[in-house]
């Protein structure tokens, strides 16, 4: 397993640069969250825009535990079986148990004794609308949904994005700041939800050496799952994320460290 970083990074404001002579932005309060849209390609993106706004209430209707009438809610009532959802979720529930078998008990969508694939659907989800955008011919652009970023491009000729790690503590500060492009990076903690991540092996929230846990790679599905799993585990968790090639991990722990995997010094802003 690899060593892991033991330093403090710290500074003020989060999110991305915003620097940029063409802007197209759209903001949306979806799935329980915000999602923010951001393209720096010239061109109008009105329309595409509007189709990735339309996925994430799709999704929301699908997939939402909130509500009594989604497919995933109907699902874990019994009310429906999965050969009567939509693909979507089928394909969902799929890479949830992928996700579970690597995840030495600590991922689980049925945690907490309800079927809750949210974990993953957050990532999963974005990462759909990023391909949306490159469909329609963006190369350079920003998806942020709470803590789940996709960072396509860069954010000007020549500069990567620059993705604010939230303070666990600290809604006004960062604990890093990492300068990508062409990545996905997903935070999972109790900073903004309170102690909603269920530890599958107890069945009661997970309430481990972490503060939060972050995990990059080139998929924000995985991200977003394995960021949940890593969690669960505790410290351990940012050795074992790196197992699944590609992905690396930052993490806070309760009393008040930085540990990162040393894939991450390439991005970390100093």
């Amino acid at each position: 397993m690899p060593e892991l970083a033991l330093r403090a990074p710290s500074g003020r404001g989060a999110g991305v640069e915003p620097e940029a002579t063409t802007r197209a932005v759209r903001v949306e309060p979806v799935m329980g969250t915000v999602v923010s849209v951001d393209v720096r390609d010239p061109g109008e993106w009105s329309a595409a825009m509007d189709l990735v706004v339309a996925w994430f209430h799709r999704v929301d209707a699908v997939f939402s535990t909130f509500r009594p009438d989604s497919q995933v809610s109907r699902l874990g009532r019994g009310e429906i079986g999965e050969a009567e959802c939509d693909a979507d979720v089928r394909e969902v529930l799929a890479l949830c148990a992928e996700v579970a078998a690597t995840s030495r008990g600590c991922f689980d969508i049925r945690a907490g004794g309800r079927l809750d694939p949210s974990a993953l659907v957050k990532g999963w989800s974005v990462e759909r609308a990023a391909a949306m955008l490159r469909r329609a011919g963006a190369r350079h652009f920003f998806i942020a949904a709470g803590g789940d970023v996709v960072a396509a491009g860069g954010a000007a000729p020549g500069r990567p994005w620059r993705v604010g790690i939230r303070h666990p503590e600290r809604g006004d500060r960062v604990a890093a700041v990492l300068a990508v492009s062409d990545l996905a990076v997903a935070t999972s903690g109790a900073y903004e939800r309170g102690a909603h991540i269920i530890d599958p092996r107890s069945g009661l929230p997970a309430n481990g050496d972490l503060l939060s846990m972050t995990v990059t790679g080139p998929s924000l599905t995985y991200a977003d799952a394995l960021a949940t799993a890593a969690f669960v585990m505790g410290e351990a968790g940012a050795a074992w994320v790196p197992e699944r090639r590609g992905y690396d991990a930052f993490a806070v722990t309760r009393d008040r460290r930085s540990v990162w995997t040393p894939g991450l010094d390439a991005v970390l802003v100093r």
